[in-house]
C-alpha cells in the first residue's frame, strides 16, 4: 500500500527512521525497481549547519521572494497555499533559499533531489509542514529481486546515495516530485523495524557543519549488508 501524505509531514526525525524498512519503488520502462530502505540521514534547516537551507548571513526577503517568483511554475502544482508557504519562508530570517533548495520548502511527501559535484544526484524526500526546509536524504536500499534474479545480474548496486540514484535511474527531472501522487516513484509500506533494531550514528561527509557535525542523525539498520557505512 501506498504511503500517505500523513507519513512524511511529521517530526523529520521520526520519519528518518520510520523509513527504515519500507519500499521505494519506482516505474522504469514497464518494470518496478523495488527496494528496502536501510539507511537515511535527517537534516533539519535552517538551524542544522548541514542543511542546505543554513546561511552564515541573513538573506534578503526581496532575494528570497525573487527565487521563488523566478521558480514558481515548478512548484506551484505543490503548494497548498501560496500565501502561507511564502510568509513562513519570510519568517524564518536565517534561512536560505535559492533555485536549488526551493524543493526543500515543500510539504512532507515531494522530492528534493541535486546534483553532487557534477557527477550524482542525492535523493531526498521532504518532511513536516510547508515552508519548513526539512527532509531525509536516503542513503541506501536493499534491492528486492524479481523471481529467478540473482545479485550478480545487478549491474549498479544501490549501497550509498550515489549508486542509488544510478539504480533507480534518477535525475533532476524528479525535483519535486510528489511521492502521494506520482506515477511513476512512490514509496510503499514494508516492514515494521523495532527501535532495538536501529542504529544511530554521525552523518557523513559534513565535517564543515561545526556542532551539527556530531548529531546522531543518520539512521540504520542493525546488521544489514547494504548500509553504505557502519
Amino acid at each position: 500500500m501506498r504511503i500517505k501524505r500523513d507519513f512524511y509531514t511529521r517530526n523529520t526525525l521520526i520519519v528518518a527512521k520510520e523509513l527504515l524498512g519500507q519500499y521505494l519503488v519506482r516505474k522504469y520502462k514497464g518494470k518496478l525497481l523495488i527496494g528496502k530502505i536501510v539507511e537515511t540521514e535527517a537534516y533539519i534547516g535552517p538551524k542544522d549547519k548541514a542543511s542546505h537551507a543554513y546561511s552564515k548571513k541573513i538573506q534578503p526577503s526581496k532575494d528570497k521572494l525573487k527565487v521563488i517568483e523566478e521558480n514558481w511554475n515548478r512548484i506551484k502544482r505543490y503548494v497548498e497555499d501560496k500565501e502561507i508557504f511564502i510568509k513562513r519562508i519570510l519568517r524564518c530570517k536565517s534561512c536560505k533559499v535559492t533555485k536549488r533548495n526551493l524543493a526543500e520548502y515543500l510539504k512532507g511527501g515531494h522530492i528534493y533531489i541535486y546534483l553532487v559535484y557534477g557527477n550524482y544526484y542525492q535523493l531526498n524526500i521532504t518532511t513536516f509542514k510547508e515552508g519548513y526546509p526539512e527532509c531525509v536524504l536516503i542513503r541506501s536500499v536493499e534491492p528486492l529481486l524479481q523471481m529467478n534474479a540473482n545479485i550478480t545480474q545487478i549491474e549498479i548496486l544501490p549501497k550509498g546515495p550515489g549508486k542509488l540514484c544510478q539504480y533507480f535511474k534518477l535525475d533532476n527531472s524528479f525535483w519535486g516530485e510528489d511521492l502521494c501522487n506520482s506515477k511513476r516513484i512512490w514509496l510503499e509500506y514494508g516492514e515494521n523495524i523495532k527501535e532495538n533494531g536501529i542504529i544511530k550514528a554521525k552523518r557523513i561527509g559534513i565535517d564543515y557543519a561545526k556542532e551539527y557535525k556530531n548529531k546522531l542523525w543518520r539512521f540504520y539498520i542493525k546488521n544489514n549488508e547494504w548500509v553504505s557505512r557502519k
